[in-house]
C-alpha cells in the first residue's frame, strides 16, 4: 500500500525526495501518514481537497477486501 501511495504522489510534487510515509497500526485500523515538502502541500491537497480525495479513493479501493483492517490516509505537515 505504501508503494501505491508513493507512486501516486511523487509525480505530483516538485520535491519527490521529501515525500515520506509513516504507518501507524491502531485499534481502528492502519493509518498511513503522508508528509510532503511544505511547498508541495497545495498540489497534494488540490482545490477544495479534490486531489487528496482522489488519492484516498484509489488507496481505499486498492485496499478493498484484501485487508482485514480499515485503511486511513492522513496528509500531515
Amino acid at each position: 500500500m505504501k508503494d501505491l501511495i508513493l507512486t501516486i504522489v511523487k509525480p505530483l510534487v516538485e520535491h519527490p525526495d521529501a515525500v515520506s510515509i509513516e504507518m501507524e497500526d491502531g485499534p481502528n485500523g492502519m493509518t498511513y501518514k503522508l508528509s510532503v515538502h511544505p511547498e508541495d502541500m497545495g498540489k497534494v491537497i488540490g482545490k477544495q481537497g479534490r486531489v487528496a480525495k482522489s488519492i484516498r479513493t484509489v488507496v481505499y479501493a486498492a485496499a478493498g477486501s484484501s485487508q482485514q483492517k480499515k485503511i486511513f490516509l492522513e496528509i500531515v505537515e
